[in-house]
């Protein structure tokens, strides 16, 4: 079991970063569909992408998005902290099979334990798919946690 281990507010510097990366499986997509209820067709049917200005079947640019709450989550600050907002912009599709490298900056400290972040996600080609600004709240005190392991999640039909 790996142990995550957060950043706290004071230990955060301007300029830090951190990355984490994923890639979209076709188990990825059908499951955030069914959790969000909204999934576009063409990125669940390879005969609608045919019919969409894409040649390919495209991945939802909101699921490239969560990866940047899970980093947050992860990697930096890690476990206690909060995810307030966020100002992004999707610039490229995401298709099956992408590698997708989130990497979050700190940009300033701001009061309160605010910490702005860069956030930018990019494929495994270095184009940037989503990027943008997100606020959360570092945490005041050291915290360790065991990552736990994730169920298996079935679909049926």
């Amino acid at each position: 079991m790996r142990v995550l281990e957060n950043i706290t507010y004071d230990e955060l510097r301007v300029s830090d970063y951190a990355t984490f990366t994923k890639t979209l499986s076709d188990e990825n997509l059908v499951l955030f569909a069914a959790t969000n209820g909204e999934m576009p067709l063409s990125a669940l049917s390879v005969d609608a992408a045919k019919k969409n200005v894409y040649d390919d079947t495209v991945g939802y640019g909101m699921w490239a998005s969560s990866l940047i709450s899970t980093a947050f989550d992860k990697v930096i600050p890690g476990p206690g902290s909060i995810y307030l907002d966020q100002n992004l912009s999707f610039k490229r599709k995401v298709e099956l099979g992408d590698t997708l490298t989130v990497k979050l900056t700190v940009l300033q400290k701001l009061e309160n334990h605010r910490v702005l972040f860069q956030c930018d996600v990019s494929n495994q080609d270095g184009e940037v798919v989503v990027n943008g600004e997100s606020t959360v709240i570092a945490p005041i005190d050291k915290i360790s946690v065991d990552q736990q392991s994730l169920p298996r999640v079935h679909i049926k039909n």
